[in-house]
């Protein structure tokens, strides 16, 4: 599994969405751009790579893709939760159809308790509100394997998102905000229209 993989999958890959009229953006930290890299290398693939997000460093993930302070500190860059943030916010920074991300330890050093070297994180976000994570343990396997399998499995879970139903432009738009966790939900209009317009309730008389 290595760079014959990732270019099979990267021309499958662009030919679904071209296809389909579909967007690609990139968020990646332990493989550094490699994904960006792997689908770019196919000529023609301008009309479905929009960017790539590099961002190794925490600051880089909060500053380029929004990744709140607190979930790094809560669950650490190599977590679901920082995965899943950066698949969301590159999906709406770029605004593009389908979105990437990429987390992890590709070693030889790096690890800690309960994450040792090969913990990757990805997540795949698409506009339609479709959000899949995954959590691979490729063990010690060297830091170039770690890195080529991660681009493998990245651009998998992009073909997975491609291949499903495209809803319409309208959809795909409104949708967005469906992968946003409910405890940063707002109050929706119609419930703030509908207290602005209710009539105060008038106090009873008291009684002597």
């Amino acid at each position: 599994m290595g760079g014959s993989d990732a270019r099979a999958l990267s021309r499958s890959l662009l030919d679904i969405c071209r296809m389909r009229k579909l967007t690609i953006a990139t968020a990646e930290s332990c493989t550094g751009g490699l994904v960006a890299g792997a689908l770019t290398e196919i000529p023609g693939s301008s009309d479905v790579i929009d960017r790539g997000f590099v961002t190794y460093s925490n600051n880089a993930k909060r500053a380029m893709l929004g990744v709140k302070l607190v979930t790094l500190d809560s669950f650490g860059a190599v977590s679901k939760e920082t995965a899943t943030a950066m698949a969301i916010g590159a999906l709406e920074r770029a605004d593009t159809d389908l979105a990437v991300s990429i987390t992890g330890i590709a070693g030889p050093g790096g690890a800690t308790p309960g994450k040792p070297v090969g913990l990757v994180h990805f997540a795949a976000a698409a506009r339609d509100g479709r959000l899949i994570h995954r959590e691979c343990r490729f063990g010690a396997i060297g830091r170039s394997s770690v890195r080529q399998r991660s681009v493998v499995e990245a651009l998998r879970m992009l073909m997975e998102l491609a291949r499903g139903p495209k809803p319409p432009a309208k959809v795909r738009r409104e949708s967005i905000s469906r992968l946003r966790p409910r405890a940063a939900r707002a109050p929706t209009r119609r419930t703030s229209e509908r207290r602005r317009t209710t009539a105060p309730v008038k106090p009873s008389p008291k009684k002597t």
